[in-house]
C-alpha cells in the first residue's frame, strides 16, 4: 500500500507540473500524500523532513541561483549578451543560421548566463537569421534547446549551470569533473543534433517550405549601435570561467588556488551545525560564488552606460535577485519531496530495483536511469538530478567506491542524464521556449523530441564506452 501511495504521488506530481501548477505549493502536498500509508505522522513529515531538507538545499545552492540570476540580468540589461549573440550571428550569417544559433546559445550558457535569459537573448537573432535564410521557423525551438539545454549545460566540464553544480555537493567533485568524457559527449550531442537540424532544413527546402507566415512574437530589428563593444562584452564570461577554474583547481595545479583543508575547523570547534563537514563538498560552490561576483563587477564596469535606459544598476540587481527566488524554491521543493519519499519504507522496493540495474556498468547505468526518470517526471533537469541524488547519491558513491569507479564519473554522467529526458512536453523551460517563439508543441515538438532521443541514447553509449575503456 505504501508503494502504491508513493507511485500515486509521483503520477500526480507529474500531472500537476504538466498542467503548470507550482511545485512550490504541490510538492509538499504530494510528499505528505506519499507518506499517508506509512507509520509516520503527517505533520512531522512536512516540518521535520520536507522543510528541513528543502532548507538544506536552499542553504547549499541559493547563492549560486542568486549570483547566477544577477549576472544574467546584468549581462542582459547592459546589452552585452545581445552584443555577443549579434557578433556570432553576424560572422556566420544566414548561410550558417543553425550553427550560429547553436554557437550563440552555447557560448552564453557556458559563460554563466541563465538558460532562460539565453533563450530570450538568442530568439531575436534566431528568428532574423531563419527568416533571412528562409528556414522554417518551427525548427527554432529545437535549435534553441540544443544550444542552451544540452551540451553547454551539463556535458562540458566547467559549466557554471546548476545542473553541473549539484553533483559536487554529493560526490565531493568540482564542475570540471571527468573533462575528457564531458568534452567528447558534449561535442557528440552538438554534432548529431546539428546534423539532424540540417537534415530537416534540407528536407523542408526540397519540399518548398520556407520560414512561413508568422505574426506572433516576431522580433523587431536589433539596434547594433546601442550595444557595447563585442570584444569587451565577452570578457565577463571569460572571467567567470577562468576564475572558477583557478579557484576550484580541479587538476591539482601547484600554481592554482589551494583551499585550506582546516578552514572549517573553527566552526567545528564551536560545535556549529555544519551540513558541509568536508571542504570537497563546498569548494566548487565557493569557487563559483567568487567567480560570479567577479563577473558581475566586471560586467557592471563595462556596461555602466547602458544601465541608464534600464532604470539604473539598482533596478537590474534587484530584478536579478528577485527572479532567483522562484527558481531556487522550485528546486528545493523538489528536493524536499524526494527526501520524504526516500525516507519511507515502501521506497525500499523502488530503491532495490534501481540499485540492481547494472548491465555490467555498476552504478553508472542505475544512476543515469534514475536521474532520467526523475527529470522526466518533474519536467526539470535540476529537479530530476536533485531528487535522484538526494534519494540515492550516498548509495551510488559507496557503490562506485566498491567498484573502483571515480566519483568524477558519477558526477559527469549524472549531469549528462539530467539533460536527457528532461525535455518532456510539460518541462517549464520547454514551454517558455515555445511561448517566446510564438509556436505550439504541435508545430515544433517533433524535432525537439528527436534531439531528446539523441542526447538520451548517447548517455548510455558513452557509459558503455567508459566502462569498456576502463576494463582494457
Amino acid at each position: 500500500m505504501e508503494l502504491l501511495t508513493i507511485l500515486l504521488s509521483l503520477i500526480l506530481l507529474m500531472y500537476f507540473a504538466f498542467r503548470g501548477y507550482s511545485i512550490i505549493l504541490f510538492a509538499p502536498l504530494f510528499a505528505i500524500l506519499a507518506a499517508t500509508a506509512s507509520n509516520f505522522s503527517l505533520m512531522p513529515v512536512y516540518t521535520e523532513i520536507f522543510m528541513t531538507k528543502a532548507a538544506e538545499y536552499f542553504k547549499m545552492y541559493f547563492s549560486i541561483f542568486l549570483l547566477g540570476a544577477v549576472f544574467a540580468k546584468v549581462m542582459e540589461d547592459s546589452g552585452m549578451a545581445r552584443a555577443i549573440a549579434g557578433a556570432i550571428a553576424g560572422k556566420l550569417g544566414k548561410e550558417n543560421a543553425v550553427l550560429a544559433v547553436l554557437l550563440g546559445c552555447g557560448s552564453l550558457t557556458y559563460g554563466g548566463i541563465s538558460v532562460f535569459v539565453v533563450v530570450f537573448v538568442m530568439y531575436p537573432f534566431a528568428a532574423a537569421l531563419f527568416r533571412e535564410a528562409d528556414i522554417p521557423k518551427r525548427l527554432i525551438p529545437a535549435a534553441l534547446w540544443l544550444g542552451t539545454f544540452t551540451f553547454s549545460m551539463g556535458a562540458f566540464p566547467g559549466s557554471p549551470q546548476i545542473q553541473n553544480i549539484i553533483p559536487t555537493a554529493f560526490f565531493g567533485t568540482t564542475t570540471w569533473a571527468e573533462p575528457l568524457t564531458g568534452v567528447i559527449s558534449g561535442l557528440s550531442i552538438f554534432v548529431l543534433g546539428w546534423a539532424w537540424l540540417l537534415y530537416r532544413q534540407r528536407q523542408a527546402m526540397a519540399q518548398g517550405e520556407g520560414y512561413g507566415l508568422h505574426t506572433l512574437n516576431e522580433p523587431e530589428k536589433t539596434k547594433e549601435q546601442q550595444l557595447p563593444n563585442q570584444l569587451l562584452a565577452v570578457l565577463p564570461l571569460i572571467l567567470v570561467l577562468l576564475a572558477n577554474l583557478y579557484l576550484s583547481n580541479p587538476f591539482k595545479w601547484s600554481w592554482a588556488y589551494q583551499w585550506n583543508e582546516d578552514i572549517l575547523l573553527p566552526f567545528k570547534v564551536l560545535r556549529l551545525s555544519l551540513l558541509s563537514t568536508d571542504i570537497d563538498k563546498v569548494r566548487a560552490i565557493w569557487s563559483l560564488n567568487i567567480a560570479l561576483i567577479l563577473g558581475i563587477l566586471l560586467a557592471i564596469i563595462i556596461g555602466r552606460k547602458q544601465f541608464r535606459n534600464k532604470g539604473g544598476i539598482a533596478a537590474s540587481l534587484n530584478s536579478g535577485a528577485n527572479s532567483s527566488l522562484v527558481a531556487v524554491l522550485n528546486t528545493a521543493s523538489g528536493y524536499g519531496y524526494g527526501s520524504v519519499v526516500a525516507s519511507l519504507a515502501g521506497f525500499q522496493i523502488i530503491k532495490t530495483f534501481l540499485m540492481e540495474i547494472k548491465f555490467g556498468a555498476g552504478p553508472l547505468v542505475s544512476e543515469a536511469i534514475t536521474v532520467n526518470i526523475m527529470a522526466a517526471i518533474t519536467g526539470s533537469a535540476s529537479g530530476g538530478i536533485t531528487i535522484a541524488l538526494g534519494m540515492l547519491g550516498a548509495d551510488y558513491l559507496a557503490w562506485a567506491q566498491a567498484a573502483n569507479i571515480s566519483p568524477d564519473a558519477l558526477h559527469r554522467f549524472a549531469a549528462l542524464a539530467s539533460s536527457g529526458l528532461d525535455s518532456m512536453p510539460h518541462n517549464g523551460g520547454l514551454i517558455t521556449v515555445m511561448a517566446v517563439c510564438g509556436l505550439t508543441h504541435r508545430e515544433s515538438y517533433y524535432d525537439l523530441f528527436v534531439i531528446t532521443v539523441i542526447k538520451t541514447l548517447l548517455i548510455f553509449i558513452f557509459i558503455g564506452l567508459y566502462i569498456g575503456i576502463r576494463s582494457l
